[in-house]
């Protein structure tokens, strides 16, 4: 059993290298990435948006998911009436235990509370199993408002509407 809740300022190292191991894990990022220190500052996600986090009945951290609220600098894609959320992760050793969906699941009740009609996200080529957890939440892939930060990384942008 495991709850989510705001990540506390004594996690945020804790936070940033489970971040950072899931992301290495997953092989679509290197250490020498500049993307890598942007996964491990925990404390500016939660400084520039919300750092929501999975914790078992001992408090170990499971997995970690930014929520980026209007006005956050962390959004990418929303719109006016989207929410967003980025830096899904997941420790490897509590995959399959349903962490990734829970955090998931909890950024679309944000999102419904906000008066969202849609959360919109970015993914990476390379993270084929969150890709079967967001079809089978309902996210649809929208190819026109795919983007890339930087020429040797595309994101593709999936959308999940809101009832």
């Amino acid at each position: 059993m495991f709850s989510i809740r705001r990540a506390e300022p004594t996690e945020y190292a804790a936070v940033g290298e489970l971040t950072v191991q899931a992301y290495l894990t997953n092989g679509g990022l290197s250490t020498d990435d500049p993307y890598y220190d942007v996964l491990r500052d925990a404390e500016g996600r939660d400084q520039g948006a919300e750092l929501w986090v999975a914790v078992d009945a001992d408090g170990t951290l499971l997995g970690t998911v930014t929520w980026c609220p209007a006005g956050s600098a962390y959004r990418e894609l929303g719109g006016p009436d989207e929410g967003e959320f980025r830096t899904l992760a997941v420790a490897p050793e509590a995959r399959g235990r349903g962490v990734g969906e829970a955090l998931v699941r909890h950024c679309l009740a944000l999102a419904t509370e906000a008066g969202n009609s849609a959360v919109v996200i970015s993914t990476a080529g390379w993270m084929p199993a969150a890709h079967r957890l967001y079809r089978r939440l309902g996210f649809v892939a929208v190819p026109d408002r795919d983007w890339s930060p930087r020429p040797e990384v595309p994101l593709h942008a999936l959308v999940h509407t809101l009832p």
